[in-house]
């Protein structure tokens, strides 16, 4: 969209540039200073090649051409006032720069959206209207004019970013989806019918074969999950993600992972920082817990917090255990927990009994 926007201030310039000559030759016997209206000319066309070059290229685009365009044209409006002359000008004899001191205009609203644009329709129109030098309701009408094109091209060109982005997360979450399809057949005819026949074979047995039943159990689960969950979104760590998208591949036959209805949104880099916490919590009941130990994760979504909690039923954790872990240089409950929750002004609660499991609750501030 950008692009074809970018062609089309060219076609813009250059057809008005045709417009521009044809005024000169038809209005050049009236002017104060007739002689100079054709260098003026030959370097409004010089420019226009120029611009139609340099703008053709994205890494070219930058605020010294930006700048410099803007400056140039205006020049070639300022001089209006003494190759025309102010008698010309204020019986309706067009400056030099009739029509083409608009394509900067349009330039700086597709390069920095409206704010630009009306930064630069400003800049144009005052010239414009000092040139003239007749501050009427038809000198003011080219710069409310300007600042129209500059707010409606400017919101185009916002419109078209988000929905390009839209688009190409759309492409993304839809080439995901498809191969989580193809991966769930080819799984669902091999992978998982084998878990479940060695869990159904060796449920009840003692020893290592029924570890083995157990073990397979959980991956069945954990796999199953994988396949048929909702879908990590691929976006980048400034855009908002589904917590849940990160959460839910947690879910085993031990791990049961509770969510609301809905999509739980969050910056993808507060996601990502709440999953790992949750991950550490996780992981410090298969160290420290019983084999089979049930774990429930439950997030709620709040208008002004997320609040995950991660609730077992092991051994739970003496009341001095985690001051003396960290006196002893062990951090993971500090550091993989506390420290990535407090990095998001958030809170930890940690509840706790011996031989009646712990909840930790992890609350972040929307």
């Amino acid at each position: 969209m950008a692009e074809s926007l970018w062609r089309a201030i060219a076609v813009y310039r250059i057809a008005a540039l045709i417009y521009v000559a044809i005024l000169v030759v038809r209005n050049v016997g009236f002017y104060a200073h007739p002689m100079l209206a054709w260098p003026v000319l030959a370097l409004t066309a010089a420019w226009t090649l120029f611009t139609t070059y340099a703008y053709a290229d994205q890494a070219r685009r930058r605020p010294p051409l930006l700048v410099a365009d803007l400056l140039v044209v205006m020049g070639v409006m300022a001089s209006s006032a003494y190759i025309v002359g102010e008698h010309a000008l204020r019986t309706g004899r067009p400056t030099l720069a009739v029509a083409w001191h608009v394509a900067p205009v349009i330039a700086w609203a597709v390069a920095g959206g409206r704010r630009g644009g009306i930064a630069a329709a400003l800049a144009m129109g005052t010239t414009d209207i000092l040139v003239r030098g007749h501050y009427d309701q038809a000198g003011f009408t080219g710069t409310v004019l300007m600042l129209m094109a500059a707010l409606a091209v400017g919101y185009l060109v916002n419109v078209a970013e988000v929905a390009q982005q839209r688009l190409e997360r759309a492409i993304q979450l839809e080439a995901a989806t498809r191969e989580r399809e193809r991966l769930a057949r080819d799984i669902h005819d091999s992978v998982l019918q084998v878990l479940a026949l060695v869990k159904r074979r060796g449920t009840g047995l003692d020893g290592e074969a029924g570890e083995l039943a157990r073990l397979a159990g959980e991956q069945e689960a954990a796999l199953r999950t994988l396949v048929t969950g909702r879908a990590a979104e691929p976006v980048d760590e400034h855009a908002e993600t589904d917590l849940m998208a990160l959460l839910d591949p947690y879910a085993s036959e031990t791990v049961s992972v509770a969510a609301p209805a809905g999509a739980v949104r969050l910056p993808a880099g507060v996601a990502a920082e709440i999953s790992a916490a949750v991950a550490a919590a996780l992981d410090n009941v298969n160290r420290h817990c019983d084999p089979g130990t049930k774990v429930w994760v439950l997030v709620e979504d709040e208008p002004t917090a997320v609040t995950v909690s991660v609730r077992d039923d092991g051994c739970g954790i003496a009341a001095d255990r985690l001051d003396e872990a960290q006196t002893q240089g062990r951090l993971g409950v500090a550091q993989s927990i506390r420290g990535r929750i407090a990095d998001l002004r958030g809170t930890v609660s940690i509840t706790s009994s011996p031989g009646e499991g712990t909840e930790v609750e992890m609350s972040v501030p929307r």
